[in-house]
């Protein structure tokens, strides 16, 4: 039997053969001709790569803030220093959530001005050791003019600007660290409340545009649209004049622009892209290293090059055709795989060793498929309760917001929050496996009564449901007998662990008002709160004994 591999073998060598003499002539030739044009694009993609890297960077700042601005807006119900007081201690929870999903955040804040309220301030987190936020004292803005927009540039600057803005480099406040922030000003019925913001390690950024190198002495930097710096890897952009430039010939167009010039003595080629926040992204090299020693391009390649190359390119086609099938389909096989069908299977099955490697390859499709699937039941498992996890939640709601994107406004679906009471009360004074055995308690609670939906564990003592179908219709009755399976089990338990002690809140899907599916759990948590806060004051209008009273 011969071979596939002895077969390809010998008919590449008789045609490589003939077409290398030639070939061999002609490749100094084309490698410089082609190199200019391979190196503007190298250089394009990797700018356009960091470009992708940075605009991720920035929006999801830009995002968070945006989101807690939004939030807040719509939160606020007052200007006193009560209304304002519970107002802040909402943003506060949510602001902490969207900061820790986001990169690279040094601080976060939301500053009241001193003319709403004089006692009511705010809040400012750090996060300068990377071991998680913990709340600042706040800078005294009492004692500056806050018309004046070179001092507390993150709340002076928002402020006159009455926009979300990005910052340039400053030293944030107390804590003499070099940031970039976003701020965003907060209104209530057309008055200046605030500032939300986000301020972001100068020194992580500049990893990123560092990151971005080509050649040996290649290196990026960040400008505006004039050319002034914001960050450059051997300029010290601090000690620069505010009228100070780095003289590049850029226009200031928004597309993608090349140039030639001549930095120091020494020609340079470069390459911007704009950013998502403003910023230019600038990618330069030496021109001696992107173009290398050559002297000249040759523009054509003689007319017997070509044609013993078209002549060898089509016998190849034609004679190999039969052996190459194979290939082709082994080839669409794993392209198949590779967007997630592994039920697509090969034809071709003879006895070589393409057929061996046609049966190897449906084996491994078969047990990564087999492996993906046992994992992600995995992924998405809460180890504790066993139920589905915070990811499994954020994929479903991705689902449901695509539904909507797509323009379906006729999905019907409510979402519950809850929260079990006084978990830290128990974990204190019984122990952390008795919180345990409280937290499993509540999950089967509401697995029980929630049946037909699936029942999330947000983390601690959260968790959540997606009512859908036959438990959407049903809300109603569910939510009573909820209650009633609660008082029962309280009233059995003589233990507080064992007792089910849980606020709720349900948000319905209403497609006049609402276009995310985040509107919803806002609303929903929103809800819970309120029934937390409900309970508590009933309970504490209630009389109980001490021996009875472990504050549920």
């Amino acid at each position: 039997m011969h071979s596939l591999r002895t077969r390809l073998t010998v008919t590449m060598l008789c045609v490589i053969l003939a077409a290398l003499v030639i070939v061999t002539l002609l490749s100094a030739v084309f490698i410089r001709r082609t190199e200019s044009y391979k190196t503007d694009q190298l250089l394009l993609m990797l700018c356009e790569s960091g470009e992708r890297s940075l605009d991720y960077y920035f929006d999801s700042v830009q995002n968070s803030v945006l989101r807690v601005t939004s939030f807040a807006e719509e939160d606020l119900e007052g200007m006193n220093d009560e209304q304002l007081e519970k107002h802040v201690e909402n943003i506060r929870e949510y602001f902490g959530m969207m900061a820790s999903k986001t990169k690279g955040v040094l601080t976060y804040y939301y500053r009241i001005d001193p003319s709403v309220s004089s006692s009511v301030k705010g809040f400012w987190y750090t996060n300068l050791s990377g071991d998680g936020f913990i709340e600042h004292e706040v800078t005294d803005i009492t004692q500056y003019d806050v018309e004046d927009t070179s001092k507390l540039v993150w709340f002076t600057v928002p402020k006159h600007e009455g926009r979300p803005i990005w910052l340039p480099p400053y030293i944030t406040d107390n804590l003499d660290v070099r940031v970039i922030s976003y701020d965003a000003p907060v209104y209530w019925k057309g008055n200046f409340i605030g500032v939300v913001g986000i301020e972001v390690d100068y020194s992580t950024m500049a990893e990123e545009v560092d990151s971005i190198r080509l050649y040996e002495n290649g290196y990026a930097f960040l400008s505006d649209a004039d050319g002034k710096l914001f960050y450059h890897p051997h300029i010290d952009v601090t000690q620069l004049s505010s009228e100070t430039t780095y003289e590049l010939p850029f226009s200031t167009g928004e597309g993608s622009t090349f140039v030639r010039y001549t930095y120091k003595g020494e020609e340079k080629l470069a390459v911007r892209r704009p950013l998502s926040n403003g910023m230019r992204l600038n990618v330069t090299v030496p021109f001696s290293e992107a173009k290398g020693d050559w002297q000249g391009l040759i523009l054509n390649i003689t007319l017997g090059a070509i044609v013993v190359l078209v002549a060898a390119s089509l016998f190849l086609m034609l004679y190999t055709r039969r052996i190459t099938k194979p290939l082709e389909q082994l080839t669409e096989a794993a392209e198949q795989v590779d967007k997630g069908n592994y039920d697509f299977t090969p034809s071709y099955n003879k006895d070589d060793e393409l057929g061996r490697l046609t049966r190897s390859f449906k084996n491994l499709s078969d047990n990564v498929k087999a492996h993906i699937s046992d994992l992600s039941g995995q992924v998405f498992i809460d180890a504790l309760t066993h139920i589905k996890n915070k990811g499994a939640f954020s994929q479903v709601i991705e689902e449901l917001q695509e539904n909507l994107n797509s323009g379906n406004k006729n999905t019907e679906f409510a979402i519950g929050v809850f929260d079990c009471d006084s978990l830290k009360v128990i974990n204190d004074r019984y122990g952390h496996d008795k919180g345990d055995l409280y937290l499993k308690t509540a999950s089967r609670t509401i697995c029980d009564v929630f049946k037909h939906s699936p029942v999330f564990r947000m983390g601690g003592d959260e968790f959540a449901v997606i009512l859908k179908k036959e438990d959407f219709c049903n809300m109603e009755a569910l939510l009573k007998h909820f209650d009633e399976v609660t008082d029962e089990i309280n009233a059995s338990a003589a233990e507080p662990w064992k007792q089910v002690h849980i606020s709720k809140g349900f948000a319905v899907f209403d497609p006049t008002e609402d276009t995310t599916v985040i509107e919803v759990i806002q609303r929903a948590d929103k809800l819970m709160y309120g029934n937390k806060n409900e309970r508590k004051k009933r309970h504490e209008n209630e009389v109980h004994s001490p021996s009875d009273n472990i504050g549920l």
